[in-house]
């Protein structure tokens, strides 16, 4: 049935994929009222992608029973050479990562996939301010080692915390995000760090829960939407200019799509694929029901031509861009998220610092870091008095005493931020909530990156600020910042 066949290109040295991979997502919608697939008639239908060549599925821990449908269509194989790709996700909630924590999770992963070794296993973290993320990649990173994992990437990272993982030794090769005509943040910091480090994205949301076709096009806007997926990417569109915005860009993807005889969603596909670093695009598949395997095709049948591309960048510029990095709307307002607001959520999470009453010192609270030091000189991470929150000079320690990306001063502004935030958010305050920050330097040549990673933070704040050149730090590190802040 196919008349281009899908293009394939190497993720890192060793997965040869589909640019197209097939995305799982919609079983847990379609598995929301509780009842599950058979597993064996909706491996037949991953069967038939297959066949026509997309042989790269992507799936999560939290996607029904997808992982479960994946393994059924993975036991036909007989090797390991021959079968299809099935990369997954692990989403836990933050706390300690320990070795037992991060091997019962992958576990969980190979039990349900039936494999021994994972293709990709892409790792997703809730909130930075808890530094367990890390710990979770080195123990991945070990299981790698041990080949129970192939290869490590990521989802919903931004730029920042990329490079962190990067810097501190973790080898991933890939960051799966959102990147559409509407969603292009990841042309931004993200796609310079690939360009310079090798790592290449996986682009979800490329049709925008469906939003990037011929449907829509001079449609109005909805009222209601009755899908998970619909709702996320409303979102995606109200915040990034509204309908009328949003309207321009279908309107002017029909007419490009015209110029080639593709389809809407063939041209908001290819968009994405032609941007730089991009490995592939995942494109749903509501299993037995909607199939656009023969639409899908078309997409390797032309490219988008220089003229092409100014008419896009002109329709651009009248829109907005969506807010912060990419990964920031499940972290951050606007949350442009299926549930949205996930504010609850993200308080409810543990915290890796829990205040304590200052002994002798009646109403003040204090968090406390575990260090040794803490003991030996006497002093506490943060300390609250009033509606004042004094951080402690803070740098890129993990656990008692390793140093965090060791040689990279932004890499290591980025971990000691998260650390703040952490100590503030324990103490009842928010990063808005900085008046104050002082950062000291051991090499000039390092200002720009650590006010970059500073600036990331507290571009919109902008707390009074002091940066000093110093000759040395204790120990090994780049940098060290202390804080202060005003709970109104």
């Amino acid at each position: 049935m196919t008349t281009f066949p899908p293009e394939t290109i190497f993720l890192g040295k060793n997965l040869k994929i589909s640019r197209v991979l097939t995305g799982l997502w919609q079983v847990a919608d379609m598995e929301k009222d509780g009842k599950t697939l058979d597993p064996e008639i909706a491996a037949d239908h991953l069967q038939a992608y297959a066949d026509d060549g997309f042989t790269t599925f992507d799936m999560a821990d939290h996607y029904g029973s997808s992982e479960i449908i994946a393994g059924r269509l993975m036991a036909r194989y007989p090797t390991d050479r021959t079968r299809p790709l099935a990369f997954t996700k692990w989403c836990p909630e933050p706390g300690p990562m320990t070795a037992a924590v991060v091997r019962a999770g992958i576990r969980e992963r190979l039990t349900r996939l039936g494999v021994e070794k994972l293709d990709l296993l892409q790792f997703h973290w809730w909130s930075f301010d808890h530094p367990g993320w890390l710990d979770a990649l080195h123990e991945l990173a070990e299981l790698k080692q041990q080949g129970l994992i192939g290869d490590i990437g990521v989802t919903n990272f931004d730029a920042a915390h990329v490079n962190l993982a990067l810097a501190d030794g973790v080898p991933i090769i890939s960051n799966q995000v959102s990147f559409s005509l509407i969603d292009r943040r990841a042309t931004g910091s993200l796609a310079k760090l690939c360009a310079n480090t090798g790592v290449q994205l996986l682009a979800y949301g490329t049709l925008s829960g469906g939003f990037l076709s011929q449907k829509w096009l001079g449609k109005p806007e909805p009222v209601q939407i009755p899908d998970w997926s619909g709702m996320k990417y409303k979102r995606f569109i109200d915040a990034s200019g509204g309908w009328t915005a949003y309207q321009n860009i279908l309107q002017t993807a029909a007419e490009i799509a015209a110029k080639h005889n593709a389809s809407l969603s063939n041209v908001a596909t290819r968009w994405v694929l032609e941007q730089k670093c991009v490995a592939g695009v995942i494109i749903g598949a509501r299993i037995g029901e909607n199939q656009h395997r023969a639409d899908n095709v078309r997409q390797f049948g032309f490219s988008l031509d220089a003229e092409d591309h100014n008419l896009l960048n002109e329709v651009f510029s009248n829109c907005l861009q969506i807010p912060g990095d990419c990964g920031d709307e499940y972290r951050k307002p606007p949350f442009l998220t299926a549930s949205g607001d996930l504010s609850d959520h993200l308080t409810s999470l543990q915290q890796v610092f829990v205040a304590e009453d200052a002994p002798g010192q009646k109403g003040r609270k204090r968090v406390l870091s575990g260090s040794e030091w803490e003991d030996i000189a006497g002093y506490c991470r943060a300390h609250r008095v009033g509606d004042r929150i004094f951080v402690s000079g803070t740098t890129a320690t993990a656990g008692l005493n390793r140093v965090v990306a060791p040689g990279d001063a932004g890499a290591q502004t980025t971990f000691i931020l998260d650390k703040i935030a952490g100590a503030i958010l324990a103490l009842g305050g928010t990063m808005e909530n900085i008046v104050r920050t002082r950062i000291y330097l051991v090499d000039e040549n390092d200002t720009m990156a650590v006010s970059t990673s500073h600036g990331r933070y507290f571009t919109d704040i902008k707390p009074a600020n002091t940066l000093l050149v110093v000759q040395k730090l204790i120990g090994d590190f780049k940098v060290e910042i202390e804080a202060e802040a005003i709970v109104d």
